[in-house]
């Protein structure tokens, strides 16, 4: 970020915020995030209903295109907005700009919250001080997303389909590889094993869509934030559940099953007490096979970023890598099925 891009965005916060006058005293690029970045901002606001030190986060997109499924930045803050207002811990939501002069590309600021997300530190005893605890409210903050229903207006950039939610996904992923250059016949026999084994639609909610550990926040008081909105969708409510339950995403913690960082039934509990609705565990098992596959399906669309030219960058090219452990995983789940 140049000075010129830091005076445009000072000139637009003054405005957005009513202030007399606006200062950026620090900003530095946070790190991670293959699809958007994250820019730490102390602003220094004079004037109006934010006069004094606002600590923020602006997100905006890599500067190549990102994962095609990815939401944008107008559509990730109407997220955010709606979540908030749902009860969702989530950063709040600040101010939106479309304008390109400003950045040169969408951004939106949010007010910053403390901790780390890094899931190799938050799955290891010294990240998480109460791991049943935190299980018992990410479940809880998970069943809070899960209370947004269709339709809702600030979210008609969200399509309803008229499939079930499984349907629906094993259909746009065989799209996808029947187009792809490269076979993976692992992954066309998962897909078989998922259409065949598909649940019937059902109830429709919100669903996260990337709800996992790396993907919220924990401070020393516990957690503080459920981050990245933009795979966010309507679909069956369990697709979270069983994202966050499967083996790709626990860090290799496998006796810890919910996240990596807990155990299933305290997860479980805590998304029962707060949604009222008891989960169906048999149907868990089918959604960590679609969590694989999806898993796979976005890691060969990032491998091919890099692939392609499009991106030089390490971490797309080794995020390709991890496509064969996952079509090994998805075998061995199907196996038996």
């Amino acid at each position: 970020m140049d000075k010129i891009q830091q005076k445009a965005i000072e000139r637009f916060v003054a405005q957005a915020a009513g202030a007399v006058h606006v200062h950026i005293s620090q900003v530095k690029l946070l790190s991670g995030g293959a699809v958007q970045e994250n820019w730490l901002l102390d602003l220094l606001i004079e004037g109006g209903p934010h006069h004094g030190t606002l600590e923020a986060v602006l997100r905006c997109d890599s500067p190549t295109a990102g994962v095609a499924i990815s939401h944008g930045r107008a559509q990730e803050f109407a997220l955010l907005n709606t979540v908030f207002e749902a009860g969702v811990t989530v950063p709040q939501p600040l101010w939106l700009c479309e304008d390109l002069t400003v950045f040169g590309r969408p951004f939106f600021l949010m007010r910053r919250i403390c901790g780390t997300a890094a899931g190799h530190v938050l799955v290891k005893d010294q990240g998480v001080k109460n791991r049943a605890e935190l299980a018992r409210r990410l479940g809880q903050e998970l069943a809070r997303i899960h209370s947004v229903r269709p339709p809702n207006a600030a979210l008609n950039f969200m399509p309803l389909h008229g499939e079930s939610p499984a349907a629906h996904s094993v259909k746009q992923y065989r799209l996808f590889l029947d187009r792809h250059h490269t076979p993976y016949p692992a992954l066309e026999w998962g897909l078989r094993w998922l259409e065949r084994h598909a649940p019937p639609k059902g109830l429709l909610t919100l669903t996260h869509g990337d709800f996992r550990t790396g993907n919220y926040m924990v401070g020393e008081q516990g957690l503080t934030g459920i981050l990245d909105w933009e795979f966010a969708g309507w679909g069956d409510p369990l697709e979270d559940l069983g994202w966050f339950c499967a083996k790709c995403w626990r860090f290799d913690q496998n006796d810890m099953q919910a996240g990596g960082i807990g155990l299933r039934e305290d997860f479980y509990a805590g998304y029962e007490a707060e949604s009222r609705r008891t989960v169906d565990r048999n149907q868990i098992h089918y959604w960590e096979v679609m969590a694989h596959m999806k898993w796979a399906i976005i890691a060969i669309q990032q491998a091919e970023r890099h692939c392609s030219g499009e991106e030089d960058s390490l971490l797309l090219a080794l995020t390709g890598h991890i496509v064969p452990e996952l079509e090994w995983e998805i075998l061995n789940m199907t196996e038996h099925n």
